[in-house]
């Protein structure tokens, strides 16, 4: 399988009670991986599925310790292109007690992945055919400078009849790009994942499955749906203690995909990814432990 998108390092921050502008809050801090591809890579890794990402770090130090965090758990680096003077992307993430996350992203070398570095991967995930599937990360599409290589690499997968699935990313961001562009960058695909803020920037239900066969639409506490228009679909979350929800849509997402890649029906594959999920909220950062 091929995921393709943005690879980060988290600056993960607890802090110890409300933000102090101006002044000193105590507060934990931790590095971790990020990134939405990069995290969907690594929980499909960690459930057993073949995985190739095509994405792009700085030749830095954080380069290279991003590189091999995702080495760790399974994730196939050999679509990982290392673009020279830049920095590695990073993200600051802010954490409120009841676990919501605020993120600060700097997008950096994920800026500069290409068509070229689409079609590198590609050949190590497919070997001498396409890849099983292609899973896309919506801020390739929402961000200008990695547009064009998010989509060529959908418009490869439909060439070559090679199943297209997208996470819609964030909702700040694709208001700002618009629903009807981002919909026109990603072109029909096979599944759309978007949360409920997000799904609600696209216009609704009715807009998405007009470009999308079928939606998962991610709850949080509440669960999952799949619909395509005709058929829904409904899950609800696997119980556990939330404490960061950092990753927690990428997990679901690893998990519905890997159930799907084994032959799984859209009800299975949704219980799989609440089940990812869950495990994703329960510690901190957005990989698995």
């Amino acid at each position: 399988m091929l995921v393709v998108g943005d690879v980060l390092v988290d600056v993960v921050v607890r802090p110890d009670g409300p933000l102090q502008p101006g002044s000193d809050t105590a507060a934990s801090t931790a590095l971790a991986g990020g990134g939405s591809a990069a995290n969907t890579a690594a929980w499909l890794a960690d459930a057993g599925v073949p995985v190739v990402l095509a994405g792009a770090v700085g030749d830095d130090a954080l380069g290279a310790g991003a590189r091999a965090d995702l080495v760790a758990v399974g994730v196939d680096d050999g679509g990982l292109a290392v673009v020279a003077g830049v920095a590695t992307g990073t993200c600051v993430v802010l954490v409120a007690p009841d676990g919501e996350r605020t993120m600060l992203p700097d997008r950096a070398a994920n800026e500069h992945l290409t068509r070229a570095d689409v079609d590198r991967a590609w050949a190590v995930a497919g070997g001498p055919r396409a890849p099983s599937r292609l899973h896309l990360a919506g801020y390739t599409l929402i961000h200008p400078g990695s547009r064009a290589a998010g989509r060529h690499a959908l418009d490869r997968a439909r060439a070559e009849g090679v199943p297209t699935s997208i996470d819609a990313s964030s909702a700040a961001p694709l208001r700002a790009m618009g629903a009807a562009a981002f919909l026109d960058a990603a072109g029909p695909v096979d599944l759309l994942f978007a949360n409920d803020v997000e799904l609600d920037a696209l216009g609704g239900e009715a807009v998405a499955l007009s470009s999308c066969a079928a939606i998962v639409v991610k709850h949080g506490a509440g669960g999952a749906t799949w619909t395509d228009g005709r058929t829904r679909l409904d899950v609800a979350a696997a119980p556990t203690e939330v404490v960061d929800t950092t990753g927690a849509g990428d997990a679901l997402s690893a998990g519905y995909l890997s159930a799907a890649v084994a032959g799984a029906d859209p009800g299975a594959a949704l219980e799989a990814g609440v089940v990812l999920a869950a495990r994703a909220v329960a510690s901190v950062g957005a990989r698995p432990t």
